[in-house]
């Protein structure tokens, strides 16, 4: 036999042994995302909205949207609504479960803390009925707020058996001191961040007990609040609804990168 034809023989044969013997590249998994919550998760402050979301203000700029976005995802449910509750996310949006879930996320529990109130008594308000509302919305997180989250994690999880699923917080409104020479006293300013501490001390809590991967982004947004140097939250803004809510670089570079690290 000619060498060439020889080499020729013995090189078909080697592909066709390999060709046999590595395994078939294994499909992608599927990611089926269904994202609940709040304004904070709608994307409410990103000043651009889904027209058919109405009310509920859900943004392609939120970090639900951005994350589905940068990812091969299967299927994307994106159910969160501003102004929602605890109640509303069991009524309205856990229906949008199931067991073919494999990522929930979700913000919830600072309306049933009377967030917007909070804001509005501080606004208009004293520093003391401030610091008295702020300690109301306190008391309610730490004794009502809890039960309130177990409910509605118990739902997630039965309807979702398989699916990680990601807690995202809230972060701290105010820098204190910061650079602003109007607008709120630091007194004000700091009742309301120690409401936000304590919101991530009970939310963090209820999401561990349920082994729910939570997501601290007070960190993330230090240096970047409100009277910092770069605000990624909206101060007293017109829609005054968007006031006090992540800007697009709050849902980009604040909560967009916390979801992605508890993803992987």
């Amino acid at each position: 036999m000619r060498p060439a034809r020889f080499l020729a023989i013995a090189a078909l044969a080697a592909a066709a042994v390999l060709s046999t013997a590595l395994p078939a590249a294994a499909a992608p998994a599927a990611v089926n995302y269904v994202a609940l919550g709040d304004s904070y998760s709608s994307g409410l402050g990103t000043g651009s909205y889904i027209s058919s979301s109405g009310s509920c203000k859900r943004s392609n700029y939120s970090y639900p949207a951005l994350w589905a976005a940068a990812h091969s995802v299967t299927s994307f449910t994106f159910v969160a609504c501003s102004g929602a509750r605890t109640g509303d996310v069991l009524n309205n949006q856990v229906g949008s479960l199931s067991a073919s879930t494999t990522l929930a996320t979700i913000s919830i529990g600072g309306n049933d803390a009377g967030f917007t109130d909070v804001i509005t008594t501080c606004t208009f308000g004293s520093d003391q009925d401030c610091v008295n509302r702020t300690n109301t919305a306190k008391a309610y997180a730490q004794n009502t707020l809890p039960g309130l989250l177990d409910g509605v994690y118990a739902q997630i999880r039965n309807r979702a058996p398989s699916a990680k699923v990601v807690v995202m917080g809230y972060p701290r409104i105010y820098k204190v001191p910061g650079s602003c020479n109007v607008g709120l006293s630091d007194t004000k300013r700091a009742a309301i961040n120690s409401a936000s501490d304590v919101l991530a001390s009970v939310i963090s809590g209820r999401a561990g007990a349920r082994a729910f991967a939570y997501q601290d982004v007070r960190s993330a947004f230090t240096g970047h609040e409100i009277c910092s140097g770069d605000w990624w939250l909206n101060s007293l803004s017109f829609p005054v609804d968007e006031s006090y809510h992540p800007n697009k670089n709050g849902q980009k570079l604040g909560y967009l990168p916390a979801l992605t690290a508890a993803t992987g």
